[in-house]
C-alpha cells in the first residue's frame, strides 16, 4: 500500500514513506521521513497537505455525481421493467403509451429522488452535530478536529475509546490494546507497541506499530503519526473491493420479496394474457401491447417512492423530535421493537454525578482519600469519564507542585481498575482506584487514620458493609489504594496491582430522572419491554429501579450467568428484567439470546465498552454525548438521552411502517383482482375490456392518488404494539380482498353488456360504429368503476374501523384519492376522452356507480374486518 498520490499542488513535495516501510523504521527516522515532529505540523503545513491529498473520507462525499444518485435509483426492478415497456412501445411506435409509462416513471422516481434528497440534507446537517472528533497535535497544542480533516503527518493522541482515523505508525504506546474486528471479523483485542518491526513475510495487520481506520482503542494510550488517509487506507480499500454493499435488514428483505412475488406475478398474467389474446383475437401484435399494458397494471411501480418517501418523511419528523437516524430502513426496526436494553445512567438517573462522599472504611470522612483520588483522576490519560470529573470539580488541589508523574497502567474492562503512579513524597506511589470487589482483591492491608492492619478474611466482611451501606442508599462507589515502590523502579505494569493498602471509598450520587417513571410506563404501554443492563452492583441497581418505579423481583448479576448452562441462561434472560455487575460480553450475549428467541431488540449505550453491545442489536441507539466508538456503532442517535424521546421515536417508527403497509395491501390485492377480473374478460367478452392505452392511463392516474398515503394518519391502536414485516399476512390479505374487488369488476361487466346493451356487439346487423360506440362504452364503465373504486378502497384499508365515522385519513390523502375520483367522472366527458378512446357515460350510470361504491365499501369493510379478528397480529 503505497503512502499516498497527489490531487494538486505540483510544488508541494509530499514525503515518500508507505505504510509497511514505516513499520521497519524507529520512531525518529520515521518522523523525519515523512516530514513532522512530536509537536505536530504546523496549522499552514497541515492545510497544503489537505488541498495535497484531499479529505479523509474512503468516497467523497462532498463530490457526489447527482446525475448518478439520479440514475442509480432505475436500478429498482419495477422501475427497470416500467423502463423496458415504455422503450418497447416507442420502438413499436405507440407514442402515446410510451408517454404514458413516462409519466409513470418520473413520477416515481423523480418524488423519491426529491424527497430523499431534502431528507439527506436536512439529516446530514443534524449529524454534523454528532461527529466524531480526534484529538491531535498542532504547533505543540492539543487540538480537536473532525477526522475527515486530518492528514499524513499529523500526530493523534488515542485513549480508550478511540476510533482509529487514519492508518496510523504508533511513536509511543502503553499498555495499548485495540479491537480490528471491523477490519478482520477477529474479536479477541490486539497489543499495539511502537517499536520497529521487521515487515518481511507480513501482512500490514500482522505489524504491532501500525494501527487501521475503523478499528477503536480498548485500553491504554498512545500516540501515532497519520501515514494514509482516505480512500487509499486499509479501510477505504475494503469499500471499494465491496462496493459499498448495503447491509439488507429484514425490512429490506421483506420489501425485496414482495417485489418479487408482484414480478413473478407480473410475468405469469401477462404471459397468459398474450396468448388468451393472440389466440382468441388473432392480431398477435395487438395481443403483445395489450399484454404489456396488463404487465403495467399488475406492477407496484409506486412501491420505491412509497417507501423512499415515508422512511424519508419519518427521519426528517423523528429529526424534530431530537431523533438522528443514520441509516433509513433502521427506523422501522425501531418501530418493531419488542425489547429494549438500557443502562441506567442517564436514562434512569439525571447523568449529573456529584462526588458526595469520600471516607475512610470506617465510614468518616478522609481528607486523604480525596486527595489520592484527585491524583489519580488528575494525572491519568486514558478515557476520563463522568466520575473523573466529578472529582476534579468537587476540589481544586495544586497537586503538581508536590508530586509528578511517573507511570500509568490505563483502565480495562477486565481488571476494571486504573493506576497512576506519582513521586511523591520520597516514594513512587501507586494510586489504584477502581470497582470495590475489584480493589478488595488486590489489597492485603487496610489503613485508618496513620494506622495499617493486616486485611484478613475475617475483616473484609466488615469493611465491605460500609460499601454496601451506601450502595443500598443509592451511591456510586470507588475503593481507592496505593502502595508504595522504592524511586529506583520507573515501569510498572497490572501485575504490580498487588499487595496494596485500602484507603477507604468516594461515593457519588446520580439522581434519578423524574421522567423516567412516566417514560417506562409509555414504553410499556407501547409494548416494548425495557431491561437494564448495567455494570454497576445490585445493591445501587436497585435502588435506582425502586426511585423510578421499576418493579424488582430479583436482579441477575454477571457471576451468576457466567455460571449458567445455555438453557438456563436463555430462561432467566427472557424472565427477568434487571441485569447487573455486567461484562461488556455479557450485554452482547444477553442481546444475542433475546434476539435469537424472535424478539427485536433495541440497545441504547454511550460507553467504549457498549460499542459490541451497539453492533449487535437490530436497534443500536446512543447519544450526542456518547463516547466516538458508541456513536459510530450505532443506528439511531439522540440529541437527548431520554426514554421519552426514544418513545417519540418508536412510535414514529410504527407510523413509517403503517403507511408502507397500506400500499402494499393495496398493491396486493388489487393486483390479485384484476387478475380474475382480466382473465375472465378476455375469455367472456367479444372484444378487450380495455385498450392498452385506458390501462395505462388509469394505472397512473390510481398511481397519482397514492401519493397522500406517506403523510396520512395511523390510527392511535396501531401504534400500541411493535410491528414487523411478514410476507405471509400480505399473502392472505391478497386472496381475501382480492375477489373482493373482482366481484364488483364482473358486476360492473354485467351491467354494462345488458342493461347499457353492449352485448349488441354481436348481435347480427349491428353496424360497424355501433360496434365501436358499444366497445368504448363499455371500455369507459369499466376504466370509471375500477379507477374510482381502487383509489377510494383505500380509506377502507387504511384503518380496521368505520371509515369516515370512527377514522379519518389525512388531508393530503382526502385531496389525492378524491381529485384523481373527479378526474375519472370527468374524463369522459372532457376534450381527452377521445384521444385515450372514452365516450360520455348515460347519467343513468352513476347511481349504479354509487350503488356499487357503497356495497364494495360494505363488503371489504366485513371482509377486512374479519380478517383482522382471525391475523390479531396484523390488526
Amino acid at each position: 500500500m503505497d503512502f499516498m498520490e497527489p490531487n494538486s499542488d505540483p510544488e508541494f513535495s509530499p514525503p515518500a514513506v508507505s505504510l509497511a516501510a514505516s513499520a521497519s523504521l524507529n520512531a525518529s527516522e520515521f518522523l523525519n521521513r515523512i516530514n513532522s515532529r512530536e509537536e505536530g505540523l504546523t496549522e499552514e503545513e497541515a492545510q497544503k497537505r489537505l488541498e495535497f491529498y484531499g479529505s479523509n473520507t474512503p468516497h467523497d462525499q462532498k463530490n457526489k455525481n447527482l446525475i448518478l444518485d439520479f440514475l442509480v435509483r432505475f436500478k429498482n426492478p419495477l422501475i427497470i421493467q416500467l423502463t423496458v415497456i415504455a422503450a418497447i412501445s416507442l420502438f413499436m411506435g405507440d407514442l402515446r403509451s410510451a408517454v404514458v409509462v413516462f409519466g409513470m416513471l418520473f413520477l416515481s422516481v423523480i418524488l423519491s429522488y426529491v424527497q430523499e434528497t431534502r431528507s439527506n440534507n436536512a439529516v446530514e446537517k443534524l449529524i454534523a452535530m454528532v461527529k466524531t472528533t480526534c484529538l491531535i497535535l498542532r504547533n505543540g497544542q492539543e487540538r480537536s478536529i473532525v477526522p475527515e480533516e486530518l492528514v499524513p503527518g499529523d500526530l493523534v493522541l488515542l485513549a480508550a475509546g478511540s476510533i482509529i482515523p487514519a492508518d496510523l505508525r504508533l511513536i509511543s504506546a502503553k499498555d495499548f490494546f485495540v479491537s480490528q474486528a471491523a477490519l478482520t471479523g477477529e474479536s479477541m483485542p490486539v497489543e499495539k507497541n511502537a517499536l520497529p518491526c521487521d515487515s518481511e513475510g507480513k501482512t500490514s495487520l500482522e505489524l504491532n506499530n501500525l494501527c487501521f481506520q475503523g478499528s477503536n482503542v480498548l485500553s491504554g494510550s498512545a500516540k501515532g503519526v497519520v501515514v494514509v488517509t482516505g480512500g487509499k487506507t486499509y479501510f477505504g480499500e475494503i469499500s471499494k473491493k465491496l462496493g459499498e454493499q448495503k447491509v439488507l435488514t429484514s425490512f429490506d428483505r421483506g420489501i425485496s420479496d414482495f417485489t418479487w412475488l408482484m414480478i413473478r406475478f407480473m410475468i405469469v398474467m401477462v404471459a397468459v394474457v398474450f396468448f388468451l389474446v393472440g389466440i382468441t383475437r388473432g392480431g398477435w401484435l395487438d395481443a403483445l401491447m395489450f399484454g404489456l399494458a396488463v404487465a403495467v397494471g399488475l406492477t407496484p411501480e409506486m412501491l420505491p417512492m412509497i417507501v423512499t418517501v415515508n422512511l424519508s418523511k419519518g427521519a426528517l419528523t423523528m429529526s424534530s423530535k431530537k431523533v438522528i437516524v443514520k441509516r433509513l430502513s433502521s427506523i422501522q426496526n425501531l418501530g418493531a421493537m419488542d425489547v429494549l436494553c438500557t443502562d441506567k445512567t442517564g436514562t434512569l438517573t439525571q447523568d449529573r454525578i456529584i462526588l458526595e462522599k469520600h471516607v475512610d472504611v470506617t465510614n468518616r470522612e478522609s481528607d486523604d482519600v480525596l486527595r489520592y483520588a484527585y491524583m489519580n483522576s488528575f494525572y491519568q490519560t486514558g478515557l476520563r469519564n463522568l466520575l473523573d470529573k466529578a472529582i476534579l470539580a468537587h476540589s481544586d488541589l495544586d497537586v503538581e507542585r508536590s508530586c509528578r508523574k511517573i507511570d500509568e497502567i490505563p483502565f480495562d474492562f477486565v481488571r476494571r481498575r486504573m493506576s497512576v503512579v506519582i513521586d511523591y513524597e520520597g516514594d513512587h506511589v501507586l494510586i489504584c482506584k477502581g470497582a470495590v470487589e475489584e480493589i478488595f482483591n488486590v489489597c492485603d492491608r487496610y489503613q485508618v487514620d496513620d494506622a495499617i492492619y493486616p486485611l484478613i478474611d475475617m475483616l473484609k466482611r466488615d469493611l465491605l458493609e460500609e460499601y454496601e451501606s451506601l450502595s443500598a442508599d443509592g451511591y456510586r462507589v470507588l475503593a481507592v489504594a496505593y502502595r508504595d515502590f522504592s524511586t529506583a523502579k520507573e515501569n510498572f505494569a497490572a501485575s504490580d496491582e498487588k499487595d496494596l493498602i485500602l484507603l477507604g471509598y468516594i461515593a457519588f450520587f446520580d439522581p434519578p430522572k423524574d421522567s423516567a417513571a412516566v417514560a417506562i410506563e409509555a414504553l410499556n404501554r407501547a409494548g416494548v419491554a425495557v431491561k437494564v443492563l448495567t455494570g454497576d452492583n445490585s445493591l445501587v441497581t436497585k435502588k435506582v429501579c425502586k426511585d423510578v418505579g421499576l418493579l424488582v423481583s430479583e436482579i441477575i448479576t454477571g457471576d451468576a450467568l457466567q455460571k449458567m448452562e445455555p438453557g438456563q441462561f436463555k430462561e432467566t434472560v427472557l424472565k427477568h428484567s434487571v441485569f447487573a455487575r455486567l461484562s461488556p460480553t455479557q450485554k452482547e450475549e444477553i442481546i444475542t439470546t433475546l434476539r435469537e428467541s424472535g424478539l427485536v431488540v433495541g440497545f441504547l449505550g454511550d460507553g467504549i465498552n457498549d460499542a459490541s453491545a451497539l453492533k449487535t442489536a437490530d436497534v443500536g441507539i446512543s447519544v450526542d454525548t456518547a463516547s466516538d466508538v458508541a456513536k459510530e456503532s450505532a443506528h439511531i442517535v439522540l440529541l437527548e438521552k431520554s426514554l421519552m424521546v426514544l418513545d417519540d421515536g418508536i412510535i414514529e417508527g410504527r407510523k413509517v411502517f403503517g403507511n408502507i403497509i397500506k400500499y402494499i395491501r393495496m398493491g396486493a390485492s388489487s393486483n390479485f383482482g384484476n387478475m380474475f377480473s382480466m382473465l375472465g374478460a378476455i375469455y367472456l367478452l367479444p372484444f378487450l375490456p380495455m385498450e392498452p392505452i385506458q390501462i395505462l392511463v388509469n394505472n397512473l392516474l390510481y398511481d397519482f392518488s397514492q401519493v397522500g398515503i406517506p403523510f396520512d394518519r395511523v390510527d392511535e391502536d396501531y401504534l400500541r404494539k411493535p410491528r414487523k414485516w411478514d410476507i405471509s399476512l400480505i399473502k392472505k390479505f391478497m386472496l381475501w380482498l382480492g375477489p373482493v374487488s373482482s366481484l364488483f369488476d364482473y358486476t360492473t361487466f354485467a351491467l354494462m353488456m345488458w342493461f347499457f346493451k353492449c352485448h349488441l356487439f354481436s348481435a347480427p346487423g349491428t353496424s360497424q360504429a355501433a360496434k365501436e360506440y358499444l366497445e368504448r362504452l363499455f371500455h369507459t364503465g369499466w376504466f370509471v368503476e375500477s379507477l374510482i373504486t381502487q383509489t377510494l378502497v383505500v380509506h377502507i384499508i387504511r384503518t380496521r374501523h368505520i371509515p369516515f365515522i370512527q377514522s379519518w385519513a389525512s388531508p393530503g390523502l382526502f385531496l389525492t384519492t378524491g381529485g384523481i375520483a373527479a378526474i375519472a367522472a370527468i374524463l369522459p366527458y372532457s376534450p381527452l376522452a377521445s384521444y385515450i378512446g372514452l365516450v360520455p357515460l348515460p347519467w343513468s350510470f352513476w347511481p349504479w356507480l354509487l350503488l356499487t361504491l357503497f356495497a364494495y365499501a360494505m363488503l371489504a369493510h366485513q371482509v377486512k374486518t374479519r380478517f383482522l379478528n382471525l391475523n390479531p397480529a396484523d390488526a
